[in-house]
């Protein structure tokens, strides 16, 4: 017995043959005039992939999500599942911004509110775009499929946007452009050979979560040499600030635990910023007046520093325009948490999402129902007395896996043999020759070795 194989090849099938019969009988395929052309699912947006499916569903719970606020302090802006939404800073139910098959992410308000920046996929590779608040303008900043954009910001006059562009922060004119690498290798005071951001060794460094505060000259940001990888070094990612008026950067913390995804308030007083302390991820807060530090939130959205941070180390977080509080995420919620310590306050939120994806890859084939079938993969097999290997549930195999097993063993044990008798000779060497040194000792004689 076998199970039903699925008609839709078949039908596909029939229509080919149909269009070649047809063909052939003397008929002509459609002119370009006539024929029709089924029309965008805006959904699609500009990907080559039609949407197959839509999944829709109410949540109040995301993880990751990137979030900023306004610069009246009313509204908030964040990602969620691919798209952006909006929604009062008190909370409430999300208006969506951006939806359909593309990835969206990392939103941040212009300084005049009028014009949100992300990161998306809409076009066929990672680009940096705006949209008008009102929705009815969408641009694209950036243009190929070959680079990955990260976490832009805008400068505080509104003209330009600083994002990373593979590993290297670089700068965008608001209406689009070439864009120009903003840190780049130096000379070192003495004259040598080109140095990293704040002098010193080759240029391996990746450059990440630019910030602004309320004075457009000092840009913060993360950075780290080399390479992500797991289980590496805990200090890998320190916070830099670059002068844009020198052209140089120099190191803001040393901290085994790492310091990454900066935001400072705009008053210019406050950085936030994500650190590991023992197995958790964590927020310090920073008075830049007098440099003292101390913990703000204890434990906070887990990091991904040990990984290619394919969107930042940590989520975009933001400080109201009072600068008394910062609202981010973690457990799966937004909060407003105030900056003198007090306890933070969930913002509430619900999502309509309406996911559209692609087409479902779903192929059907026969498989056989009979009582025996011959396995393809075998694990965690263990012998019994009747000389059959059995894998839980009673799947029973022949004594042909017995005899793989015990080939394996046989040559394990060869092995292993081989490697005594290596051994055990080397052992009988060194006897023989410390015997040989003892006689040669006795007898007086100088013996070199």
């Amino acid at each position: 017995m076998y199970r039903v194989v699925s008609t839709a090849a078949f039908a596909f099938a029939a229509s080919i043959v149909a269009l070649s019969s047809g063909q052939a009988q003397g008929g002509t395929p459609p002119s370009n005039s006539t024929r029709q052309v089924a029309a965008r699912d805006p959904m699609q947006e500009g990907l080559p992939l039609r949407p197959g499916r839509t999944l829709t569903f109410t949540t109040n719970v995301g993880q990751w999500m990137s979030v900023d606020v306004s610069p009246d302090g009313q509204t908030l802006v964040f990602d969620l599942l691919g798209d952006l939404y909006t929604m009062p800073i008190t909370g409430g139910t999300a208006t969506p911004l951006t939806r359909g098959m593309a990835f969206d992410g990392q939103p941040r308000w212009s300084p005049d509110g009028k014009k949100i920046v992300f990161v998306s996929d809409r076009d066929g590779g990672w680009n940096l775009w705006t949209i008008s608040a009102d929705k009815r303008d969408t641009a694209q900043v950036t243009r190929g499929k070959t680079n990955n954009y990260y976490s832009p910001e805008w400068a505080p006059d509104g003209k330009y946007i600083v994002a990373t562009r593979g590993a290297k922060l670089w700068m965008y004119h608001a209406d689009g452009g070439a864009g120009q690498q903003l840190i780049r290798p130096q000379p070192t005071l003495t004259g040598g050979a080109p140095a990293g951001p704040g002098g010193g060794g080759a240029d391996n460094s990746r450059q990440m979560g630019a910030a602004f505060g309320n004075d457009g000259r000092w840009l913060w940001y993360a950075q780290r040499q080399g390479n992500s990888g797991y289980n590496t070094a805990m200090g890998d990612w320190q916070l830099y600030v670059y002068d844009r008026e020198t052209g140089r950067a120099a190191s803001r913390t040393s901290r085994y635990g790492s310091a990454f995804r900066p935001a400072v308030s705009p008053d210019g007083k406050w950085v936030v910023y994500g650190t590991r302390h023992v197995d958790s991820t964590r927020l310090r807060v920073r008075n830049l007046d007098t440099g003292d530090e101390r913990w703000l939130v204890m434990n906070a959205q887990r990091d991904d520093i040990e990984s290619s941070s394919a969107l930042d180390t940590y989520p975009g977080m933001s400080f109201t325009p009072d600068s008394k509080a910062i609202i981010t995420t973690w457990n799966g919620r937004l909060w407003k948490t105030p900056i003198d310590g007090s306890t933070p306050q969930e913002i509430p939120f619900t999502a309509n999402v309406v996911q559209a994806v692609g087409p479902e890859v779903k192929f059907e084939y026969p498989i056989s129902d009979s009582a025996t079938f011959i396995a393809k993969q075998i694990r965690d097999a263990v012998h019994n007395s009747k000389s059959v290997y059995q894998v839980g549930h009673n799947r029973r195999f022949s004594p042909a896996y017995r005899f793989l097993k015990d080939r394996i063993a046989e040559g394990l044990h060869r092995c292993i043999g081989g490697l005594e008798r290596t051994v055990g000779r080397g052992n009988r060497h060194r006897r023989d020759a410390e015997q040989q040194r003892h006689r040669g000792d006795a007898a007086g004689e100088v013996v070199h070795w």
